[in-house]
């Protein structure tokens, strides 16, 4: 099985990599960024298929990036459950890992990079499956309902822009897609969430409706072991004496 590379040409230079592959079964002992109390939580094998083949691709895309080291790495989850890249705890290093986010539909896996300081979110959904009009005014208020209801506005189109908006805001179904406006016009679409201005990509082809939303990183994700990386640091740079801390220090050592 092969990954799909597509290099982005995104505003003010960024880089940003949309990688995709077919779902198919793998052994989770040869990947890297496996989470096993996830994986037995899976009830089927084409859940299992889904979560194996997103973290496969997202190697493949990692090593594609930059040769990136996954041995060194783990796939961290926020409160809303948003993915993001973290060294191994223990290993105290600090890298500029790049934003990650994180797609699988029907048939399709999808994975988004953008480098560091950038948020981005990405959803791919079958051409075949449009959102129901039943639906409409659970993903949809005011004037965009009306526009989605006389067919003015893509159903598709304006479900996978609402869901990579959630994801590229690290919010998930916490941030209501009724809040999430969008426009028929593909080329307007500046999304403000809070303090986020989050645009929208159409990476589309001819079976999967693919969109990307991205943004500059207003709330970054810290650890624990970048507070004290950066509190170490600042100590040390402060230009009085500083030793590590150890109530077994003797004197005149």
């Amino acid at each position: 099985m092969a990954a799909t590379y597509r290099w982005l040409e995104l505003g003010d230079g960024i880089r940003c990599l949309l990688a995709t592959c077919p779902i198919v079964e793998h052994t989770p002992t040869g990947l890297q960024l496996i989470d096993w109390d996830e994986i037995t939580t899976f009830k089927t094998q084409k859940r299992s298929n889904e979560h194996l083949s997103a973290r496969w691709l997202l190697e493949q895309a990692l090593h594609e990036w930059g040769g990136m080291d996954c041995s060194q790495l783990t796939i961290s989850r926020t409160d809303e459950r948003a993915p993001y890249l973290q060294a191994i705890q223990g290993l105290w290093i600090q890298p500029k890992l790049p934003s990650i986010s994180i797609s699988h539909s029907e048939a399709l896996a999808c994975v988004a990079l953008i480098e560091h300081g950038w948020t981005v979110g990405v959803d791919a959904e079958p051409r075949s499956r449009p959102p129901s009009p039943s639906v409409y005014d659970m993903m949809a208020k005011g004037e965009e309902l009306t526009l989605l209801r006389n067919g003015t506005l893509d159903p598709l189109w304006a479900w996978t822009s609402k869901e990579a908006v959630q994801k590229a805001a690290r919010q998930g179904m916490h941030l209501n897609p009724r809040d999430v406006v969008v426009t028929p016009s593909l080329k307007v679409n500046k999304i403000p969430i809070g303090n986020l201005i989050l645009q929208l990509e159409n990476l589309s082809d001819d079976e999967y409706q693919i969109t990307l939303a991205w943004g500059k990183d207003r709330h970054p994700i810290r650890t624990k072991e970048d507070d004290l990386l950066d509190e170490t640091r600042k100590a040390m740079n402060s230009g009085v004496d500083w030793t590590v801390g150890c109530s077994t220090v003797r004197k005149n050592a």
